[in-house]
């Protein structure tokens, strides 16, 4: 019997993907046993082609980002990856060649971070490319890391480097020069999945930086109902993006607020440096102090000469 087009799709494409909860996406739903003693952790993100990825990124990147955005969920929860539902919404005439690309970048990060898709949805549109996927994980009861927590005194950390993504996006299309690490970083984030875990008993709150370094730090500073300093040069940055800021000074509010870093951003208590420290090391992960947690409300950006920094906002917003 033939299968009618949507169908004949999905078997071509994604049921390669599948694992065993999915039933070889033949059902209207997964089954899935939880590992024993482990809690769920569920978290959804979508991507809209011209908003969170540019309409001619190649395919692979686009899969990969859309996986790995949801991942960086789970790594700031501090939960291990366990399977995922997506809904692509493809426009109309998409090239066959083009889902296969997609998928294919899925394909390469399911074995890179160890799960597998469980079912979903696929449609055609005339809007633009439409993906919404919705992760799950596990983590031990009582050890999923929150936003809030972080107290006055704390010290604020930071993963990898800040200001890429944003940087990479500039770089794309044309505002900055070509630059390849730049473009990686904001097609392909990493998913800080190991420190995450790492940080489970030892970070006092966690969340991923999305939509802005200023922003974000703004989110855990009033989930603690405190404010936060950031301490600019302490930032963590990448050497192309050390050169474009001494090019450009300019860049500097871009670099702090533009968003699409997927990297962790942490409270711990001062005497637990050497824990965050050795945490970092298992999971292979540079951190950066970056600033404190302090009474009061908001966050203050601070020069090398202890002068608020001025920004036109913190953070990227779909609503602003």
């Amino acid at each position: 019997m033939t299968l009618p087009p949507e169908f004949a799709l999905i078997a071509r494409h994604f049921r390669p993907l599948a694992g065993a909860g999915a039933l070889d996406l033949s059902d209207d739903a997964a089954l899935l046993d939880p590992p024993a003693g482990r809690q769920l952790v569920l978290a959804a993100d979508a991507m809209v082609a011209g908003v969170h990825f540019l309409p001619d990124d190649p395919p692979d990147t686009i899969g990969r980002k859309l996986l790995r955005v949801n991942l960086s969920d789970l790594a700031a929860m501090g939960a291990a990856p366990l399977g995922y539902l997506m809904t692509c919404a493809f426009p109309q005439g998409t090239d066959d060649a083009w889902i296969a690309q997609f998928v294919a970048g899925l394909a390469a990060d399911q074995a890179e971070f160890g799960l597998t898709v469980l079912g979903g949805d696929t449609v055609g549109t005339p809007g633009p490319a439409t993906f919404s996927l919705t992760i799950l994980g596990t983590v031990e009861p009582g050890r999923a890391l929150r936003r809030a927590g972080a107290r006055p005194g704390d010290e604020v950390w930071v993963s990898g480097t800040i200001g890429d993504g944003a940087l990479g996006l500039l770089s794309l299309t044309g505002r900055l020069p070509p630059d390849p690490h730049l473009a990686a970083r904001y097609r392909v984030p990493a998913p800080r999945l190991a420190l995450g875990q790492a940080l489970s008993g030892v970070a006092r709150a966690a969340m991923d930086v999305s939509d802005g370094l200023v922003q974000d730090l703004g989110h855990l500073a009033r989930a603690a109902g405190c404010g936060a300093v950031i301490e600019a040069p302490s930032v963590p940055l990448s050497e192309p993006a050390s050169a474009a800021l001494a090019a450009d000074p300019a860049l500097l509010p871009r670099i702090l607020s533009g968003g699409d870093d997927y990297e962790l951003l942490f409270a711990a208590d001062p005497a637990d440096a050497g824990r965050v420290l050795a945490a970092a090391k298992a999971a292979q992960t540079p951190v950066a102090r970056i600033g404190r947690f302090l009474d009061g409300e908001g966050v203050v950006v601070l020069d090398a000469q202890g002068a608020a920094i001025p920004l036109p906002r913190g953070g990227w917003s779909h609503f602003a």
